[in-house]
């Protein structure tokens, strides 16, 4: 059974579903194709119940793969592509998925795309609160409650703080695989050139450098609802979408959710004074990983 030769492992809200869809495109790269499989998160699961712990008890996910045979089931369409992968942003956070990677793909080559991480926290923290699975709206006191999450074992799909230490995450594959296996790129790179950073990428996986792909389309955009009464209606099951099901075609309510959802939406900015506190959180983090990747980081770390 085939098994892929590449992982983009993360960080999550840093431009990794652009780059999944942009390498999607090149046809000498594999990668599951439908949207349901593009985080099957195994080599953080594996094993291990796809019941997790979260706000409201037992968060059930209903995407992930656990178990090898179903994982290799993933890349059963590989004919003759050169680099085949998947893209799951929880591979950089977790503390066994790189023991795991090394231990059934140890040739693998390892992609991070990594953004200012005071930023990633606060639109990770916005996106979780437009699907309706942040239940506190407050970002400042989702931060004063990380630590409680944590030792409650809450999943880390609510750890928006702390999967922004890419330092002592990256190390883990640095002490794993040598570093011509692994290539950091940083989310100012796909947002200054997309092509530019999709064909260094190429060149990386061993593919046809100078294929050029469509750029156009941003994926995975983050943005808020203004009124989150009106956004858990349209994102959790009650009985007024019940009702509505009775005497509406499925066709007009998505339209109609849709309108709304996208009237709802709006895009805050993370105010100076909490990104000031997460800086001096991140601070040292960011200094090592400034030496580790060789980039200069020095953005990340203005106030």
């Amino acid at each position: 059974m085939t098994m892929p030769n590449f992982l983009l492992i993360g960080a999550a809200k840093s431009g990794t579903s652009s780059l999944y869809y942009y390498l999607k495109q090149h046809p000498q790269i594999y990668m599951p194709a439908s949207r349901d499989q593009k985080e099957p998160d195994f080599f953080t699961l594996e094993g291990e119940s796809k019941e997790r712990i979260g706000p409201n008890g037992i968060h059930f996910m209903g995407n992930a793969i656990t178990d090898l045979e179903s994982y290799q089931e993933l890349f059963t369409g590989v004919t003759d592509e050169i680099a085949i992968g998947e893209a799951s942003t929880s591979y950089i956070y977790s503390e066994k998925a790189p023991q795991r990677i090394h231990n059934y793909i140890p040739d693998a080559k390892i992609i991070a795309i990594l953004r200012d991480p005071a930023e990633r926290a606060f639109s990770h923290f916005l996106f979780s609160l437009s699907n309706g699975r942040e239940p506190e709206p407050d970002f400042k006191k989702t931060l004063e409650q990380e630590d409680w999450r944590v030792e409650n074992n809450w999943s880390f799909q609510w750890h928006h703080k702390r999967r922004g230490f890419y330092y002592l995450q990256l190390k883990r594959y640095f002490d794993l695989f040598p570093p011509n296996q692994i290539k950091v790129c940083l989310y100012e790179d796909i947002r200054k050139d997309p092509i530019a950073l999709t064909q260094d990428i190429f060149k990386f996986l061993g593919v046809d450098d100078t294929f050029v792909l469509n750029v156009a389309k941003v994926h995975n955009p983050t943005n808020v609802p203004k009124n989150q009464t009106i956004n858990t209606l349209l994102n959790r099951p009650n009985p007024i979408k019940d009702s509505l099901k009775l005497f509406m075609p499925m066709g007009i309510r998505k339209k109609i959710a849709g309108t709304i959802k996208k009237k709802n939406l709006g895009k805050p900015k993370l105010s100076p004074k909490i990104r000031k506190q997460l800086i001096a959180d991140y601070r040292e983090d960011i200094l090592k990983l400034q030496d580790l990747i060789g980039r200069d980081l020095s953005k990340w770390l203005e106030v």
